[in-house]
């Protein structure tokens, strides 16, 4: 069986990749081997589910066995990843559902009386971020915004769903996800508190919802490729120093239990990405945030590396 990775892609040669991507510029493509960028549009032109990779994910049960045979064809034009821009792997996913203080010494660093999170009387707190605002891809510039100037860094290790899922169990969901990839939980921290609605704890949408907020790629990796995710190893690096290392198998809530969580509130669709959470190492503890300048690469064993610099914003 021939490996693959799922992504987006404008040529460099192109107009488009010199300005931001849209909709019509971006093509969905697969990865084959470390360099090679396969067109799907191009090798698959009667194939319906080839128009984009959220089309892709939409027929994933169709589309997985033709992707890996694709990719096991020898002579199929190819383009080489230095050829092309990786774009975000999903450009407006349905919904990203961000979980909060997911692993235990994240919890106990951001809490002001260093306490955990005690699983057995605690379920999974989570967030959403707005795909269309917030989704920039590998290599692109985070702004920060004009508005903030705390903006912390948040690696995370992230599940696409392949399938409609409602009220799954936690026995049966991970046959709902599709594959894996990069995220970077951008977070406003100065922004988290409102003054002026001192009633309210934490204001979300504030702090966790700008423009540039999510850089995810730099493509998804089908979930059949990693022999067990909750082994990958998670590593952020600002500039050269690196912030946060941790294993996925450190989660307090896993995988299938924030699936199943949240599928008792919500049907879970294909496209839908969970960022898991971010371990220790976020600047906010110590007062360290993002500044013009900077570069931030995240790397997930299996995954590739997620790296953007950092400009200012408007």
């Amino acid at each position: 069986m021939a490996e693959f990775r799922l992504l987006n892609y404008t040529l460099l040669s192109d107009e488009a990749s010199k300005h931001d991507a849209t909709p019509e510029s971006v093509r969905p493509g697969i990865l084959v081997g470390e360099h090679h960028v396969v067109d799907l549009q191009s090798a698959l032109p009667d194939c319906p589910w080839a128009s984009s990779t959220l089309a892709v994910l939409n027929a994933w049960e169709l589309a997985l066995p033709a992707l890996h045979e694709l990719a096991n064809q020898k002579e199929l034009a190819k383009l080489t990843l230095d050829q092309v821009k990786l774009q975000a792997p999903l450009m407006y996913p349905p919904a990203i559902y961000c979980t909060g203080a997911n692993y235990g010494a994240h919890a106990q660093e951001m809490s002001a009386e260093g306490k955990g999170v005690d699983k057995s009387v605690t379920q999974p707190y989570l967030f959403l971020k707005s795909g269309p605002h917030c989704v920039i891809g590998p290599a692109d510039s985070i702004a920060l915004p004009s508005v903030s100037t705390s903006v912390d860094w948040e690696g995370e290790f992230a599940v696409v769903i392949g399938k409609t899922a409602r009220n799954v169990s936690v026995q049966d969901a991970m046959k709902n996800v599709a594959g894996y990839t990069i995220m970077n939980d951008l977070s406003a921290r100065d922004l988290s508190r409102r003054p002026d609605w001192p009633r309210w704890n934490i204001d979300w949408f504030g702090h966790k919802n700008f423009d540039g907020a999510a850089p995810i790629g730099p493509w998804i990796t089908p979930a059949d490729q990693i022999a067990d995710h909750t082994q990958c190893h998670l590593r952020l690096w600002v500039n050269e120093e690196k912030k946060q290392d941790t294993l996925v198998a450190d989660l307090i809530f896993n995988v299938p239990e924030l699936i199943e969580y949240l599928s008792r509130r919500m049907t879970l669709r294909p496209g839908d990405v969970i960022a898991t959470g971010t371990p220790a190492g976020v600047g906010r503890p110590k007062g360290t945030f993002l500044k013009p300048g900077d570069t931030v690469r995240i790397e997930i064993s299996g995954l590739g590396v997620l790296q953007n610099p950092v400009v200012q914003g408007q």
